[in-house]
């Protein structure tokens, strides 16, 4: 009895027909494309976002948090009586702080609302964060869960 090998995908998504259209999730995403579907796609809460997609965002997000963290304690100093100074290190990284969070809140709960929907769960989950302590670790768990081809029924097709 033979067996009818399968071909191998050697190539990543991409590269094979380029990039689904922004309505659609790209499976696969690197790292420069999620980024920019990210921005992109600023307020959409419809449609649906890969794995891919909303995990390399978060680790953008992770990285430019701990950098601004840096940015804000190494601002600090301690004077000779123990009180804490703020310098300008502070301030700026503050500022950045500040304008990074307002910046990306809208998009980042669209971006979570997207992922809900590639797996056909109700972006008003997204809610649940509200909840103390088990509500964010909920959304965490859905967030990791696989696609489900019934989320396409969030697609939202544009010319």
């Amino acid at each position: 009895m033979s067996y009818q090998q399968q071909p191998q995908q050697t190539q990543p998504y991409g590269a094979q027909g380029g990039e689904p259209p922004l309505w659609a999730p790209y499976y696969g995403a690197p790292i420069g494309a999620a980024v920019q579907r990210f921005v992109k796609k600023y307020t959409a809460f419809t449609g649906r976002a890969s794995r891919s997609e909303y995990w390399w965002w978060t680790l953008v997000a992770a990285i430019v948090g701990i950098v601004l963290n840096i940015l804000l304690t190494t601002g600090i100093s301690v004077d000779s009586q123990g009180t804490p100074v703020l310098g300008a290190g502070y301030v700026v990284g503050m500022i950045l702080a500040i304008v990074w969070g307002l910046a990306t809140i809208v998009p980042s709960i669209a971006l979570t609302v997207r992922r809900l929907h590639d797996g056909n769960f109700s972006g008003w989950l997204v809610l649940l964060v509200l909840v103390p302590f088990l509500g964010a670790l909920a959304v965490l768990v859905l967030t990791l869960l696989p696609s489900n081809p019934a989320g396409q029924r969030f697609d939202v097709p544009t010319a």
